[in-house]
């Protein structure tokens, strides 16, 4: 089969040369059973390369399934690739069979294969070095004849040198790499794309035909297609239903495109500690190195006092003040750091307690703490430490709710999952 019946079969256009060698690799590993792993960016037509593999080998007859690894809780993941038993946990009022055990025979896609727990990851791969699984809450060996194309939007190979991916997996995965070219490589492709996509939906909508003007074709070219073909198709969609004007020069078709990549045509630089999997620990560490320059600023302060000490007129003043501070301290209120920065002006959090702050002024009328007025309480550094007691205090604040703990903690309800069930807060 050549490029253009491959391309006809499976609903792909284009000429460019990287997206041929795409469907060269796709076709000379489809009749083997070695493993593929597809890489390439978001909306780039992963899929479409799942499903030429599976269609031209010899499991054509057997079953096809998609999995979208990233859209499964943590949780049940591992319940949804291999099964379980009956009641092998809450919710589990039957046996149930998990992909791997209903795809026997068959191809399985794990799309964002890059999002597996570690643990997930370790029964993926003895399934792939031996077919062997087990069910959860089972301690019978199963056996499966399946064979795994996988895909993933990141770099798997940073992933592993920063321990979120395992590597003896990346490689088993990786038997032969397919690389799929991101839109803004294949320029030669976009208006063609463009055309097919516009045609299709100016037939489904049963509105007037598009014709786009040569100054609108150099921007679509000259766009840096973040979103790749799936961006392109939603902006020819969009244009083909909302645009009265028929005739798209590049001013109207701006419209459609977002203002702050226009005119760009490089691609997108990302720096790694702006992605999404921007390290949780790295935030700790913020939260950490921020409050410990709060600290040393409150210890100036206090050092400060003791040295020039307080005057009983300024302790009148302020006792309301004060006294409030003392309050809040030993209730140890959650909220102390805020309630210090915005109703008190002083530094936070707060970490030292003034004991016995009403004791009587001497006579002479100067009041002066002296060090065994100060207690200072060492917190523990521990991102272990820190991490437990915000997710017990965001829990206990929701009153269990695990989503709305979650969103209190700005991390997906997914990931507070696993960590209550690493640090064993259950």
């Amino acid at each position: 089969m050549d490029h253009q019946d491959l391309k006809s079969r499976f609903g792909i256009i284009g000429n460019s040369p990287l997206l041929n060698r795409a469907l060269d690799i796709a076709r000379q590993v489809a009749p083997t059973d070695i493993s593929v792993l597809i890489q390439g960016e978001s909306g780039s037509g992963k899929e479409v390369f799942s499903h030429i593999i599976h269609q031209l080998s010899a499991r054509k007859h057997g079953p096809f399934i998609a999995v979208n690894c990233g859209a499964i809780p943590e949780g049940t993941i591992d319940s949804e690739l291999f099964g379980h038993e009956k009641g092998s946990f809450t919710g589990a009022t039957e046996a149930r069979k998990g992909y791997f055990e209903v795809v026997d025979g068959g191809t399985i896609f794990l799309d964002e294969v890059g999002e597996l727990p570690l643990g997930t990851q370790a029964r993926l791969l003895r399934v792939l070095e031996s077919g062997e699984y087990i069910r959860v809450g089972s301690s019978k060996v199963q056996k499966t004849n399946v064979r795994v194309v996988a895909a993933t939007n990141v770099d798997m190979y940073t992933a592993v040198q920063k321990g979120k991916f395992r590597e003896d997996l990346y490689y088993r995965l990786n038997t032969v790499p397919l690389k799929i070219p991101a839109l803004r490589e294949r320029p030669e492709d976009i208006y063609l794309l463009f055309r097919k996509f516009v045609v299709d939906f100016v037939d489904k909508y049963r509105t007037p035909s598009i014709q786009l003007l040569p100054d609108a074709q150099d921007l679509l070219v000259s766009y840096n297609w973040p979103g790749n073909v799936r961006q392109l198709k939603n902006i020819a969609e969009q244009v083909a239903v909302l645009e009265r004007e028929r005739n798209i020069n590049a001013a109207i078709l701006s419209n459609y495109i977002p203002a702050d990549a226009k005119q760009s045509n490089l691609p997108v630089f990302v720096n790694e500690q702006n992605k999404d999997d921007f390290s949780e620990r790295d935030l700790l560490y913020k939260v950490l190195f921020d409050m410990k320059r709060d600290m040393v600023d409150l210890k100036k302060l206090v050092v400060e006092l003791l040295q020039n000490g307080i005057n009983a007129g300024t302790y009148e003043q302020n006792s309301p003040v004060i006294n409030q501070l003392y309050k809040d301290i030993d209730n140890n209120s959650g909220n102390v750091a805020a309630r210090m920065s915005d109703e008190y002006g002083l530094p936070s959090p707060a970490t030292l307690t003034i004991h016995n702050p009403n004791r009587p002024k001497p006579a002479n009328g100067e009041y002066r703490y002296n060090a065994q007025d100060v207690e200072e309480i060492e917190e523990s550094l521990s991102l272990v430490d820190k991490e437990s007691d915000l997710i017990k205090r965001a829990l206990k604040k929701h009153k269990g709710k695990r989503k709305a703990a979650a969103q209190e903690l700005g991390i997906s309800e997914r990931t507070l999952y696993r960590k209550i069930k690493d640090l064993n807060l259950d």
